[in-house]
């Protein structure tokens, strides 16, 4: 019969089924084995040879020459780091960083050198290291090899702040190791150790409350419950189980601190309640063909636990709820042999590791007993898997062919990057020639073998720690939409749990929303009157007032005389000062003087004669009126034809040459006979003769009285004082012509806003608001005040907006096209009122005519929400306006939206 030979470093023992082992083959010169004692043999025979395997330096590798690898990016690892020993392992605390893995020799196992030695080591894990070797950071040679060993987050004043190491022996001892001297190497790692049990340990685990707090189980049904900070007499859940057998396995229940379970190779796990010291339960399988190696209790659920069989001929895990303990809840079967090894991830419940003699290690989803992912591990069986703590996606295995491996579940290659024999060789000797010579090694030329990559899918579900509990995200209109993971539940079904996302309105600037909804209201309905005099009552500032008063003067009749009025000049009461101020002696001008008969005969006569002067003949009937007038009974008088300044001027007069006679009046100091008579010599007389005068007469209101009788309305809005401005717009309200009254209004309020530093820039938006420019009210108002806030942009919008409304009910048409300020406002306006889900009102005050490419988008994105095609709006020029048209009505379903309180709540179910 052929014999079967068993490489140097495949250590453990034969898996069940080779009925034989062959005798080992001696070890090769040059080959250096992991273990300690092995490594002193070695180094003795090799003579030169110092370097110990279990150094924690890495040496230098030699030049190794391999061809290129092919090109393109590495397929991500799904094998992370692996370590070479025959060894149980644990996993660092969560809180512990960086990560560890411990790893104590395992007892019951020997390589092909039976070496018997044992040793406690902790390798840092680190993933951004490149290689696949952990790098080890501590080692404490042992006496007694490991059945199980933990790692604990109990602090001490003897363990140090990495926490407790426990391995239970393979001769009835704990021990206890401070995982902090190790590390250091410093004093002794031991703290305590205690030989109650009077077997191997099998079974250790720490209570997730109470950390201080250790369950173990031996043979004979040995369950004793330690106390880590009195570590001498340990204490019993209760009287041992009877018939009395081998622990196979103990844990501590997870949401429920005083309950411990303990399973048994028979198939019977009994649950313990510690404060009344006795067994509350006990679970079996009637099958009688359950060899337990395992038992987790549910992460979350308190009642449900899981129990895995060695046994080939039933090489399942059942799911048991304590409330229907006759029957277990769901059995997971897919294996073809024995289960080893079970771990329960605590990040994800709906991940359960199991690892079996069929050379698999499987990822159950307890939930649905569907196998989410699979890893095949060669041809050796995993004895020991286990979740780390704080990386949730890797896991470590631990083989019988004498490996530890740490694996990721998100998928990848099989096979780890990982050194060639030859540069391990090569590493081994720190590049010198191992017969002496000191010469270093040439390079080596190896070959490049072609390999083939396994690929390992990833999990088939998102796991837990990857999706999100919770979300929350705001959407166009308004909508909040968030989702929740439901809870598990005690029964769990073959059902997939309905997921529930909710919609809702969100609506967070509500006085906002009720005055935009009055302002819709009044444009609709026309009533801006009303609206206009309802914010004068409700404005507590004087500016506020003025502004609002002067636009709800639009909407009256003798707008200029009420204007007038709001500038503080009201003409029955300027009548009253003037009376006071004239006194009652004042003749009355309706009664005519005997030197204003004069002056008319004067006229009279002088329009006659300029009218011969220029060729026009009166009619006769003129001149027969003149000269059929009856004579008046008045005093004598003459006329002088001196060589005097009268005498001259009536000389004048009766030749008709009132050019002369306004010049020697005008001589003399007699401006008033000056201006009489150039009113009677026509209009360009009297326009020169005014000319003449106000260029020698200044005084206070002689620019006024220039101004006024020249009509030079211009002079007055760019030269007077800007403290004058009220008196400068009365003067247009009074006399300007309506076609130029507009441009005047801008340019005395385009002086407000530029000059003096713009102190007066305000008071401009009252020049603006009379001569209509909406625009410029825009562009003034938000140059002078906040816009930034939904209720100083629902100031200015009201404005605008009213402004706007009332000279298309002057005009009777539409106004002109908005300018690019008040587009951009009004584009705000609408995004802001969409964003609280008012989307109707949001789409009637986007200008239709506007070409920006945020007002385009803002549109198309309202005509979408609202469901209606975008090419057909856009066809319809009637589809938006700058504001709603004053014909429509407000639907029901709009107002109540706008004035909705409560958030309206949707939701989808979706099966996941």
């Amino acid at each position: 019969m052929q014999r079967r030979l068993f490489p140097s470093n495949l250590r453990g023992v034969v898996p069940p089924g080779n009925q034989q082992m062959a005798a080992a083959p001696p070890t090769p010169p040059l080959a250096l084995t992991r273990q300690p004692q092995q490594t002193a043999q070695t180094g003795q025979r090799l003579g030169a040879l110092s370097y110990n395997a279990f150094s924690s330096v890495r040496p230098a590798p030699a030049a190794v020459k391999t061809p290129s690898s092919r090109a393109g990016s590495p397929r991500p690892k799904m094998k992370l780091k692996e370590i070479e020993r025959s060894a149980v392992q644990c996993w660092s605390p969560a809180k512990q960083h960086p990560i560890y893995l411990a790893t104590g020799t395992s007892a019951q196992q020997l390589d092909a050198s039976f070496n018997t030695s044992a040793a406690l080591e902790i390798f840092e894990v680190d993933f951004g290291d490149p290689y696949p070797e952990m790098k080890r950071m501590g080692i404490f040679p042992a006496a007694n090899r490991f059945h199980e060993i933990l790692w604990g987050g109990f602090e001490g004043d003897s363990i140090g702040p990495s926490g407790v190491i426990v391995g239970g022996g393979d001769n009835g001892e704990i021990t206890l190791y401070s995982a902090s001297q190790i590390l250091t190497s410093g004093k002794e790692p031991v703290i305590t150790k205690n030989g109650k049990h009077t077997g191997p340990v099998r079974a250790l685990d720490l209570n997730p409350f109470q950390n201080n707090l250790l369950a173990s189980g031996a043979n004979d049904s040995e369950v004793f419950i330690w106390d880590l900070n009195n570590f001498s007499v340990p204490m019993t859940p209760g009287a041992k189980s009877q018939p009395v057998e081998d622990v196979s396995a103990v844990s501590w229940n997870q949401q429920v601190q005083h309950i411990l379970s303990s399973a048994h190779p028979s198939g019977k796990a009994v649950v313990w309640d510690l404060r009344k010291n006795e067994p509350v339960i006990k679970v079996s399988d009637h099958s009688n063909r359950m060899h337990l190696s395992g038992m987790l209790w549910h992460p979350e659920i308190a009642t449900q636990l899981v129990l895995s069989s060695e046994d080939d001929r039933l090489p399942v895990v059942q799911v048991w709820d304590l409330r229907f303990a006759s029957s277990p809840l769901k059995v997971l079967e897919n294996h073809t042999r024995g289960i080893l090894s079970i771990s329960w991830s605590k990040d994800d419940p709906e991940l359960l590791l199991s690892s079996s003699k069929d050379h698999r290690i499987l990822c159950w989803n307890p939930c649905t007993s569907e196998v989410v992912y699979e890893l095949p591990v060669r041809n050796q069986w995993c004895f020991d898997v286990q979740w780390c703590p704080r990386n949730p996606s890797v896991f470590s295995a631990a083989s019988f062919d004498g490996w530890v491996s740490v694996y990721s579940v998100m998928g990848g290659s099989l096979e780890a990057q990982q050194r060639s024999q030859a540069e391990r060789i090569s590493s081994s000797f720190n590049n010198l020639d191992p017969f002496g010579t000191g010469q270093p090694l040439p390079p080596l030329q190896v070959p490049q073998q072609a390999t083939q990559t396994t690929v390992i899918p990833p999990l088939k579900k998102p796991p837990r720690w990857i999706r999100r509990p919770i979300g929350v995200s705001f959407a166009f209109g308004g909508k909040l939409v968030t989702f929740d993971c439901p809870k598990a539940t005690l029964q769990q079904t073959q059902d997939p749990t309905p997921r529930q996302v909710y919609i809702s309105q969100v609506t967070t600037e509500k006085e906002f929303l009720m005055r935009s909804s009055e302002l819709q209201t009044a444009l609709l309905s026309g009533n801006l009157l009303g609206f206009c005099q309802s914010k004068v009552q409700s404005s507590s500032h004087a500016f506020d007032k003025s502004i609002w008063n002067f636009l709800k003067v639009n909407f009256e009749q003798d707008t200029r005389e009420k204007i007038l009025k709001l500038l503080g000049y009201n003409k029955e009461e300027l009548d009253k000062k003037i009376s006071i101020a004239l006194g009652d002696n004042w003749h009355n001008k309706c009664s005519p003087s005997e030197g204003e008969d004069l002056v008319q005969s004067i006229q009279s006569v002088s329009s006659q004669a300029s009218s011969s002067f220029t060729g026009q003949t009166a009619s006769s009937s003129s001149s027969m009126e003149f000269f059929n007038l009856a004579p008046q009974e008045t005093a004598k008088f003459d006329i002088p034809v001196t060589s005097d300044i009268d005498g001259l001027i009536s000389q004048a007069l009766l030749l008709g040459n009132f050019e002369a006679a306004v010049d020697l009046c005008l001589k003399d100091g007699r401006y008033a006979d000056a201006i009489i008579l150039a009113n009677a010599g026509g209009e360009d007389l009297l326009r020169e003769t005014q000319q003449w005068y106000f260029a020698r007469q200044k005084n206070k209101i002689t620019s006024l009285l220039s101004s006024v009788v020249q009509h030079k309305w211009r002079d007055v809005v760019l030269n007077c004082n800007l403290q004058s401005w009220k008196e400068a717009l009365a003067l247009l309200l009074t006399y300007s012509k309506p076609e130029e009254y507009a441009e005047l209004c801008d340019a005395l309020g385009n002086r407000l806003e530029s000059e003096g530093e713009g102190k007066l820039s305000s008071q401009a938006c009252l020049c603006y608001i009379s001569s209509g420019n909406v625009d410029r009210l825009t562009e003034c108002w938000a140059r002078s005040h906040e816009t930034s806030t939904p209720l100083a942009l629902q100031d200015l919008v009201e404005k605008a907006m009213v402004l706007r409304k009332s000279i298309e009910v002057l005009r009777g048409s539409l106004p002109p096209p908005q300018g690019p300020v008040l587009a951009e406002k009004v584009a705000q306006y609408a995004s802001l009122l969409a964003s609280q889900g008012n989307l109707t009102a949001a789409m009637s005050y986007l200008p239709r005519d506007s070409e920006e490419s945020s007002v385009r988008e803002l549109r198309d994105r309202l005509l979408h929400a609202q469901g209606q095609a975008t090419e057909g709006q856009r066809n319809n020029p009637n589809t938006s306006s700058s504001y709603p048209k004053p014909t429509a009505k407000p639907s029901k379903a709009s107002e109540g939206f706008l004035y909705q309180e409560g958030s309206k709540q949707e939701f989808y179910r979706l099966h996941h």
